[in-house]
């Protein structure tokens, strides 16, 4: 079970707020590891996170008995850290909130199993937002049993 998943951007509080909104949860400030550090908390019962760094933080172990913390390192405007969050919003409502932002997004069929909407977080980090709909599709047709079988049509040798 996941709780909380971190990932990166020029604006953490732009960002934050979104999946915020896409989750009908809050956004707020995040200092513990680096400033300028945002969260997105979805208030549920899991209490699904997503802390939102500065573009190009880089988490760190720290010496002795102390926490690790960020440091700013390469700016790469890409990168493969990408979410799929559940949503209760709508198409239209997600196609709104991306067009307000100025954001790419389109509806996406994975493996023709579920579909998603490919929202691109400031262009470079991919947010694939599932409504009602396509979450009962993700339910239904990715299990472990469907991949495993997925894998031996295709002759992956687990």
């Amino acid at each position: 079970m996941l709780f909380h998943v971190s990932v990166d951007a020029e604006d953490p509080k732009r960002v934050a707020g979104v999946i915020a909104e896409l989750w009908d949860g809050v956004a707020l400030p995040f200092p513990p590891v680096i400033e300028g550090c945002w969260v997105a908390m979805a208030g549920d019962d899991r209490r699904t996170t997503v802390e939102v760094y500065p573009r190009g933080t880089e988490l760190v172990e720290a010496e002795g008995d102390a926490d690790g913390y960020g440091v700013i390192g390469v700016r790469n405007p890409r990168s493969a850290t990408h979410l799929a969050v559940a949503t209760n919003l709508g198409i239209e409502q997600v196609l709104a909130i991306a067009a307000r932002e100025g954001w790419p997004v389109k509806y996406r069929k994975r493996g023709g199993i579920f579909g998603v909407l490919e929202l691109w977080a400031e262009g470079t980090r991919m947010i694939e937002v599932l409504t009602p709909e396509m979450q009962a599709e993700y339910h239904a047709g990715l299990t472990v049993e469907n991949w495993q079988g997925f894998l031996k049509a295709v002759g992956v040798v687990a």
